[in-house]
């Protein structure tokens, strides 16, 4: 599976969204709107419409770790590699957000964004490549930078999805 090249962007709108997000109503909002409506948006557009445009979303499917229900999550991405990325920031919060949880217990999952949809498997990024794409992610406008400020506690996880059928 080729998968398109999707890198952080710098545009008015993504400043524009990035300050909305790095609010505490902004973050409220996108929590409570994004995940009612950007299933049936990224399912319909195909990936190219979301309540974060013009931020990539992707629609992750995933098995909850101790339920075994499948659980669909809206994420922005990005790609590196040949790999499909995402950070668990979770907002800035003190915890992983639940996705993650369930990543690590079940890595197949299926995406969908931009121009792909398939099978890719989970895998967290540590090390100089974690920090090397944490800093590509939150050097382009992004609110990564704020959500680490907002969650020192702990480093906030950078995921890659390779594809299971390349």
């Amino acid at each position: 599976m080729r998968l398109p090249n999707i890198r952080p962007g710098n545009s008015l709108g993504h400043r524009l969204v990035t300050r909305i997000a790095s609010t505490a109503l902004g973050i409220t909002v996108i929590r409570k709107v994004g995940p009612r409506i950007d299933p049936i948006l990224i399912r319909l557009t195909g990936g190219l419409l979301s309540s974060v445009a013009p931020f990539p979303a992707l629609l992750l499917s995933h098995t909850g770790a101790t339920t075994g229900v499948t659980r669909r999550t809206p994420i922005v991405y990005f790609t590196d590699a040949g790999r499909v990325i995402v950070i668990a920031s979770n907002f800035g919060a003190a915890n992983n957000p639940a996705w993650y949880h369930n990543i690590k217990a079940n890595p197949e999952v299926t995406l969908l964004g931009r121009g792909f949809k398939g099978a890719f498997l989970a895998e967290e990024v540590v090390g100089a490549e974690r920090d090397r794409l944490f800093h590509l992610a939150s050097g382009a406008s992004s609110p990564y930078r704020h959500y680490q400020q907002s969650a020192p506690a702990r480093p906030i996880a950078v995921i890659a999805f390779r594809p299971l059928n390349p």
